[in-house]
């Protein structure tokens, strides 16, 4: 299927993970361009304006960064979650970045690096963070950002990392086996168990869009499918939070 909202073909490199963002091995990136089509794709089912923006298996908070630095004006939070300690230490370092003058602060730290140790490379990366900068600053304010350890399938410990919060917009990309995986989960209820759980804990008319490699996501019975898309090797199903 073609793409509706990310129609033209943008250099994200600036966006690589390990350059500007923080990654560490185990924890894979997302493209760009389709993390841009779903959110947008999800955002024109919900309510209008800024929406707090959830990612439940949060990984390395790739994919929630790259999405404020793309569409900051349309977000009020952001909350990163993940039942891996090593996934939430990774995730609050790229969250930082959010803060109003978190990419200029890596830019300095990058360009340190760059005469410190003679690596052009630290130098190239410092000026992708500066390029990437003005769309924070743009916003003249830090994002609001929560990061919480919690089992995606157990809705007290996702009420208790939410705090007060009740995300309008849940994204997120889940295990599929190569560099990821479920743990100690039946893969085949994983899905729908997971849905269950956190529409307890979000909005009633949030929105939540699921990503996955394969040909379809696979929900089971019970969740109401508002649309899905497949974009290269990546299956996309968007539900609603509630029936009704």
């Amino acid at each position: 299927m073609a793409y509706r909202y990310a129609t033209t073909r943008r250099d994200h490199s600036d966006l690589s993970s390990g350059r500007v963002l923080f990654s560490a091995p185990g924890f894979p990136a997302f493209p760009v361009r389709l993390a841009s089509e779903i959110f947008q794709r999800a955002r024109a089912r919900g309510r209008e304006g800024p929406v707090t923006v959830w990612d439940p298996c949060c990984g390395s908070g790739y994919l929630l960064t790259t999405l404020a630095i793309l569409h900051g004006k349309e977000i009020s939070a952001v909350i990163a979650s993940d039942i891996d300690p090593a996934a939430v230490s990774l995730a609050r370092r790229n969250l930082r970045l959010l803060a109003r003058h978190g990419l200029h602060t890596r830019a300095a730290a990058l360009r340190e690096g760059a005469e410190l140790f003679g690596k052009p490379a630290y130098a190239d990366a410092a000026a992708a963070a500066e390029r990437l900068a003005p769309a924070r600053l743009e916003d003249n304010r830090s994002l609001s950002t929560r990061v919480a350890i919690a089992d995606v399938f157990d809705p007290g410990q996702l009420r208790e990392a939410l705090g007060d919060e009740r995300p309008g917009l849940v994204i997120a990309d889940i295990p599929y086996g190569e560099q990821t995986t479920w743990s100690g989960v039946d893969p085949d209820a994983a899905l729908a168990d997971m849905l269950s759980a956190v529409a307890e804990v979000v909005d009633r008319n949030a929105v939540i869009a699921i990503s996955t490699r394969g040909r379809r996501v696979r929900a089971g019975e019970g969740h109401r499918r508002l649309a899905s898309f497949r974009i290269g090797s990546r299956a996309v199903a968007i539900f609603a939070a509630s029936d009704s």
